[in-house]
C-alpha cells in the first residue's frame, strides 16, 4: 500500500508569515499550485495558505445587522466574524490570512488515511511533517495520480 512519502512532493515551496499577499499570489500563479505551507524563521510549520484564502480576502464585506436598544448595540450576527473579515480584507501579510490550525500527516500515513482526511475534513492540501518541519506536501492531484497508477 502506498504511503505519504511515496506520493508527496518533496521540493516544497513555502512562504513566511511576513511574506506579502502580492508575493503569495504571484508564487501560486507562477508555480501553478493552489497553496503553500507557511513556515517561521526556523523552518517550523506556522500555518497554511491557499488560493481560497486569497479569494476570501477579496470578497464583498457583509455588514452584520445591528439593533440599537437602550443605547446598546446588539449584533444579530457574530461581531467577532465581522472583525475577522475586516482583518482579512485589509491584510497585507500572509500571516494575516493563513490558517493556523493545520491538519498534518507523517511520511508513513497511508493513502487510504490521506484520502479519508481530505474527504471528511474537506482539505485539499496536507503538509507532511517530521519533527515539526515540513518534509513534503500532498494535494488532491497527488492522490488522484496515485490511484490512477495503482489501477494500471
Amino acid at each position: 500500500m502506498l504511503i505519504a512519502k511515496d506520493i508527496m512532493t518533496k521540493k516544497v515551496i513555502t512562504v513566511t508569515p511576513d511574506s506579502s499577499v502580492e508575493k503569495l499570489s504571484s508564487l501560486l500563479v507562477k508555480n501553478e499550485i493552489s497553496g503553500v505551507p507557511v513556515v517561521d524563521d526556523s523552518g517550523a510549520l506556522y500555518g497554511i495558505v491557499t488560493d481560497n484564502d486569497l479569494i476570501d480576502r477579496n470578497k464583498r464585506l457583509h455588514i452584520p445587522t445591528v439593533v440599537s436598544f437602550l443605547d446598546a448595540a446588539i449584533y444579530l450576527e457574530s461581531s467577532k466574524k465581522f472583525e475577522q473579515d475586516v482583518k482579512r480584507l485589509t491584510a497585507t501579510r500572509v500571516g494575516d490570512i493563513c490558517t493556523r490550525k493545520v491538519v498534518t500527516i507523517t511520511e508513513e500515513t497511508s493513502i487510504v488515511d490521506i484520502a479519508t482526511i481530505m474527504s471528511e475534513k474537506k482539505i485539499h492540501l496536507l503538509p507532511v511533517v517530521k519533527a515539526g518541519k515540513v518534509t513534503g506536501i500532498i494535494g488532491k492531484r497527488d492522490v488522484v495520480q496515485a490511484v490512477a497508477q495503482q489501477a494500471k
